[in-house]
């Protein structure tokens, strides 16, 4: 906004209001005397220009929009949060809470509680760091990094799930909007939105009313990764709204308020075609490049666009490294868009690369 007053333009200014009966030329005492004044005065519209830039919103980051948000709405950025799962464990002794279960790739796990083994049990774990670096696939926590007396195996059946990254500033910002442009108040559809989203985990919500009757509210969720909630995410969103679905005014929702907290439902899109490889790319990381891709645009158009473009997956392979160029691509075994239905949310399946 004040860009155009640079220290030359500010002091050609100061010398017009000077009478011309001063020498005013340089290297004389009227000059020189001036001459610093405008140097500060332009550092002080430097200055001035970011003031006015924090007073939009988009151009704040890191604590300072988070700060600028909680005063006015009170929202708080969402923090990362700890995958956790179940492990077999095998042996006869006793796993506490101080030991590790790891995978091949260093990513470790803490158990939650301490229990006794004989021959074999299950064990609630967690792991050390937050985020999604947590969430791993089955049969891949099957280390024990420190030896514990009597143990001899462990695995986890199951993938672990539930590790979310904390709010981005995009994701915070958009959550602002939300709050101040569709008000909620006296338990309307806003309201329901906003209460399922504060939840740590879920990622976004779609609120139906009257679904099964008077007095009743359905709110169908996703989690933080855009992916269909896990049951214990949807338990924590129940008990936070209306626990039991009680309508007893328990929870956030108002007294005679059912409401029911569901998950999206998974849209498996199987994706094929053959490809032009690039040979400084080996076959996995081609693969990885387009579901990475691929991945990010479901992420993109879950719960805001009713389809997936089989257009858009066509240029989203082309703009992964590896490939150069392709042919016979089909989705889900066509070569149409997919349909993506009210509570449903795109999941990634099988992608087939050929060639």
């Amino acid at each position: 906004m004040f860009e155009s007053n640079t220290n030359l333009k500010l002091h050609n200014e100061m010398l017009q209001d000077i009478s011309n009966e001063y020498d005013k030329t340089s290297g004389e005492f009227i000059y020189d005397a001036t001459r610093p004044a405008a140097i500060k005065f332009e550092k002080a519209y430097k200055d001035l220009d970011i003031v006015v830039d924090m007073f939009d919103l988009e151009n704040l980051t890191g604590q300072e929009l988070e700060k600028r948000i909680r005063q006015r709405t009170g929202q708080t950025r969402k923090e990362a949060t700890f995958s956790n799962g179940i492990v077999r464990v095998k042996g006869n002794g006793i796993v506490s809470i101080n030991d590790l279960f790891e995978t091949e790739g260093g990513i470790q796990f803490r158990p939650i509680e301490t229990i006794t083994i004989v021959g074999e049990g299950f064990v609630n774990i967690q792991c050390t760091i937050a985020g999604t670096i947590g969430n791993v696939p089955s049969n891949q926590i099957r280390y024990i990094p420190i030896t514990i007396a009597g143990i001899t195996e462990v695995t986890n059946l199951e993938p672990t799930k539930d590790g979310f990254e904390a709010e981005s500033d995009k994701e915070l910002l958009q959550r602002y909007y939300e709050r101040i442009q569709t008000p909620a108040t006296s338990g309307n559809k806003a309201h329901y939105k906003n209460w399922a989203k504060e939840v740590l985990g879920v990622g976004d919500a779609k609120v139906f009313p009257l679904w099964n009757g008077d007095n009743t509210v359905k709110v169908v969720v996703i989690d933080a990764n855009k992916q269909p909630a896990s049951v214990e995410l949807v338990e924590t969103v129940q008990n936070y709204i209306d626990p039991n679905i009680s309508g007893l005014g328990k929870g956030e929702a108002p007294i005679g308020a059912f409401c029911t907290i569901a998950s999206a439902l998974g849209k498996e899109v199987n994706i094929g075609f053959t490809a032009v490889k690039d040979s400084a790319y080996t076959n996995e990381q081609i693969l990885d490049n387009v579901r990475s891709k691929i991945v990010q645009y479901f992420k993109d158009i879950a719960f805001v666009e009713d389809y997936v473009s089989y257009a858009i997956i066509g240029s989203l392979i082309l703009q992964s490294e590896g490939v150069q160029d392709y042919s016979s691509l089909t989705v889900n075994g066509g070569t149409s868009n997919i349909t993506i239905e009210n509570e449903e949310v795109a999941v990634l399946g099988e992608v087939v690369i050929s060639g």
